[in-house]
């Protein structure tokens, strides 16, 4: 069900009540993904990498396609080898606080993040070792597979 507020609009007000340019929707009724509110687009993004410049060129595209299409777009991170440690609680790689910041707010503004279950085995973690708004998959190559089969675009760099 889509939200009773466009997340265009909600920008729109942040942006002019604060600067800011990516606005949030409340997470606490947020799913995974949310196929019932038949976006027109679907896009999964791969984030493997824990290089700071890597992830940052990924979260700016993602937020531009929110930019451009709104309410319209449906999309998931998929996170997993070192890229994981963009959603740790506390992350053993360096990664900016800028880039977690942007990651939470893109999430509360409908992006899903998905972590990958086997390279948080192999980390020996928990769902509690990573941020609120990272969704555990099982296995993060699968997940991709999945969401291609429903129609997402395979995004990697």
């Amino acid at each position: 069900m889509k939200s009773p507020f466009s997340r265009r609009r909600f920008m729109q007000w942040l942006a002019a009540a604060t600067g800011v340019t990516l606005a949030s929707r409340s997470s606490a009724h947020h799913t995974p993904t949310h196929f019932e509110d038949d976006s027109r687009h679907h896009i999964v993004y791969q984030l493997n990498k824990a290089d700071p410049k890597y992830i940052s060129h990924i979260l700016f595209s993602v937020g531009e396609m929110i930019r451009k299409y709104g309410d319209d777009i449906e999309i998931v991170v998929a996170v997993f080898a070192e890229g994981i440690h963009l959603l740790a609680k506390h992350p053993r790689r360096p990664i900016p606080s800028e880039l977690r910041e942007k990651a939470s707010s893109l999430n509360l503004y409908g992006v899903s993040f998905h972590a990958c279950g086997n390279t948080m085995k192999a980390l020996g973690w928990t769902k509690e070792d990573l941020v609120d708004f990272a969704k555990p998959v099982p296995i993060g190559v699968e997940d991709i597979m999945l969401l291609q089969e429903k129609g997402f675009s395979y995004i990697s760099w």
